[in-house]
């Protein structure tokens, strides 16, 4: 289990992979709204940082390609959004 601080760490880690991709940040900025310079601007804000997560865990490819360049396994995305906000599972029973 990580912690928030943790989190974090990796979720920036997650921002800087999403910055430099020239193919995948238009669709991250398309989807949430956000401008260039919302990106530096939010950096420190937990939930922005778990919207970045939640962004990538959208599809397994962008998972792959930002842990392989950060040598992080598959799993480590999830975990580390589970601990931010808005990162909690529902239960519905």
């Amino acid at each position: 289990m990580f912690r928030q601080d943790s989190a974090e760490t990796i979720a920036l880690q997650a921002l800087s992979w999403l910055a430099a991709n020239e193919e995948v940040l238009p669709v991250f900025l398309g989807a949430t709204g956000a401008s260039i310079g919302d990106l530096s601007r939010q950096a420190a804000d937990p939930e922005f940082l778990g919207s970045v997560l939640d962004f990538i865990l959208m599809d397994d490819t962008w998972v792959m390609g930002f842990c392989d360049s950060v040598s992080l396994p598959y799993t480590t995305p999830m975990q580390a959004r589970a601990v931010l906000p808005g990162g909690q599972s529902l239960h519905w029973t």
